[in-house]
C-alpha cells in the first residue's frame, strides 16, 4: 500500500499531491514538467500538531519490495512492506505502523524546522532483518535470495520533550518517559543538505525537446529524436533501446530489458550452454553454441509469480525479433523498473528455468553473471478480452495484473 506527499512545484510553488512511486512531476498549474531524483532514497517527514514545540525527528528506514528465495526444490516469493525504528532510543514505537499510508507526508527539505536523529541502520541492516523475517517461512536451506524493486525511504516520526517525558507530536500524547533524566537533543543533528531532492528538467539532452513519460516511469521518451533517457548520477543518461513493430490495432508496446551475459562460475556464456544446464527438453541447434546469452526481464512491476513467469518464457524463447521503426510514444507501456533492479532478477530467472531444481539449487552459489549489455526493447502485446498477447511467442498477460502492478 502506497502513500501520499505533499510537493510544492519548483516552478510556480503550486501544491501538488504525489504518489509514492511518482518520479515525474507535472504541474496542473503552470504545466512545467520536473524529474525527481536523490542518490541514495527519498527523506519524508509526518506532519505535526505540534507548531510551539521544538520538534526532534525520530528515523524509520521503510523497505519495500518483492523477495525470492531459492530453497529445496522451489522458488518463494513474498511482498514485503515494513518499517523499522532507526535509532538508540529503543523506547520508541518499534514500527510507524499504518501511519505512512494514512496521512499525507512532505519531503525533507530546508522548511523543515527542527532536528534529526541520527539513523543507525543502513540499508544492508534492513535487507538482513528482511531476510530474517522471510527466512522463518522457508524451512530448506536456502541457496539463492534477491531483492527486485526494493525501495528503501527514511520517514521521521516527529517528537518533542516536555516534562521529562516524550511526546508523539502526531497525537500529542506521551509516548516514554526519559530515563534517568536522559535527553535526546545530543543525539540530534540539523538536517543534512545531501538530504535534499534534486528537480532535473525534463529537455531531452540531444535535442532540446520536451521528455515524455507517465508519473511512474524510470524511464523517459524524445519523440523528436527517438531517443530515450534514464536518470543517473543527477543527470540523464541515453538508454539503448528498440521497438518490435506490432500488427493491427489495439496494440500496446511492454517493456522488457535484454539483459547480455557471461558466467564464470558454470560457463553459462552461450545459448546452447542454457539449455544444457536447464536441461530443457528442445532440439538443440548448431548455431546455438554461437548464440549469445540474453536474459529477458520485464521492465515493469507486476506481482512476483507473473513476473517470474515472463522472465523464465521470454528467457527461454530467446527469440530473434526484427526491429522496426519508431513508434508513438503514447502507445508504450511505462517502464517502472530500472535495469539495476532487474539485474537482481538473473539467478532468479535461471533457476526457475531449470527443470532438475534439487539437483541444481545448491550450485546456484556458484553462478556469478557479468553483465555485458543492457538493452530496453518494447515488444507489442495485443488487447483481446482481459488479457494483451503477444503473438509471435503466445504469451499472456492480465490487464488487472499490469493494472495492480503500478501500485506495488
Amino acid at each position: 500500500m502506497g502513500f501520499t506527499v505533499e510537493q510544492e512545484c519548483p516552478q510556480c510553488g503550486a501544491p501538488i499531491d504525489l504518489d509514492e512511486t511518482d518520479r515525474l512531476i507535472l504541474c496542473p498549474y503552470c504545466h512545467v514538467k520536473n524529474y525527481l531524483f536523490t542518490q541514495d532514497y527519498f527523506r519524508f517527514v509526518l506532519p505535526h500538531k505540534a507548531p510551539n514545540q521544538d520538534i526532534i525527528y525520530a528515523p524509520y528506514m521503510r523497505f519495500k519490495g518483492e523477495v525470492y528465495l531459492c530453497e529445496g526444490a522451489t522458488i518463494g516469493h513474498s511482498i514485503v512492506d515494513i518499517t523499522y525504528q532507526g535509532t538508540i532510543f529503543k523506547q520508541l514505537p518499534i514500527s510507524l505502523g499504518l501511519r505512512p499510508q494514512a496521512m499525507k507526508m512532505k519531503f525533507v527539505t530546508p522548511d523543515v524546522h527542527g532536528s534529526f536523529l541520527k539513523c543507525s541502520l543502513r540499508p544492508l541492516d534492513v535487507l538482513a532483518n528482511v531476510g530474517k523475517r522471510t527466512s522463518f517461512f522457508s524451512p530448506g536451506r536456502i541457496f539463492h535470495r534477491a531483492y527486485i524493486g526494493e525501495a528503501f525511504s527514511l520517514i521521521f516520526l516527529p517528537l518533542f520533550v516536555q516534562g521529562g517525558r516524550v511526546f508523539d507530536a502526531v497525537i500529542n500524547k506521551p509516548i516514554t518517559a526519559l530515563p534517568n533524566g536522559e535527553d535526546i537533543f545530543p543525539l540530534a543533528s540539523e538536517e543534512d543538505s545531501s538530504w535534499r531532492i534534486t528537480f532535473m528538467a525534463t529537455i531531452c539532452p540531444q535535442c532540446g525537446w520536451d521528455l515524455d513519460g507517465e508519473s511512474d516511469s524510470v524511464v523517459l521518451n524524445c519523440g523528436n529524436c527517438d531517443t530515450a533517457w534514464e536518470a543517473s548520477e543527477g543527470r540523464l543518461v541515453q538508454v539503448d533501446f528498440s521497438v518490435v513493430p506490432g500488427k493491427g490495432n489495439n496494440v500496446k508496446y511492454l517493456p522488457f530489458w535484454k539483459i547480455a551475459v557471461r558466467d564464470e562460475g558454470l560457463g553459462i556464456n552461450t545459448y546452447a550452454d542454457f539449455i544444457r544446464i536447464t536441461q530443457l527438453p528442445t532440439l538443440m541447434q548448431r548455431d546455438w553454441d554461437n548464440k549469445e546469452l540474453s536474459f529477458w526481464i520485464p521492465a515493469f512491476k507486476i506481482r512476483p509469480k507473473v513476473f517470474l513467469r515472463l522472465a523464465r518464457e521470454i528467457t527461454i524463447l530467446q527469440q530473434d525479433f526484427a526491429m522496426g521503426e519508431p513508434i508513438p510514444k503514447k502507445t508504450f507501456y511505462p517502464v517502472t523498473l530500472p535495469k539495476g533492479e532487474a539485474a537482481q532478477s538473473l539467478k532468479v530467472t535461471l533457476a526457475s528455468s531449470v527443470m532438475a531444481k534439487k539437483e541444481f539449487f545448491p550450485l546456484l552459489p556458484q553462478v556469478n553473471f557479468t553483465i555485458m549489455k543492457f538493452n530496453l526493447i518494447h515488444l507489442p502485446f495485443r488487447s483481446m478480452g482481459l488479457d494483451m498477447i503477444q503473438e509471435d511467442m503466445g504469451i499472456s498477460i492480465n490487464k488487472n495484473a499490469l493494472k495492480y502492478g503500478r501500485y506495488l
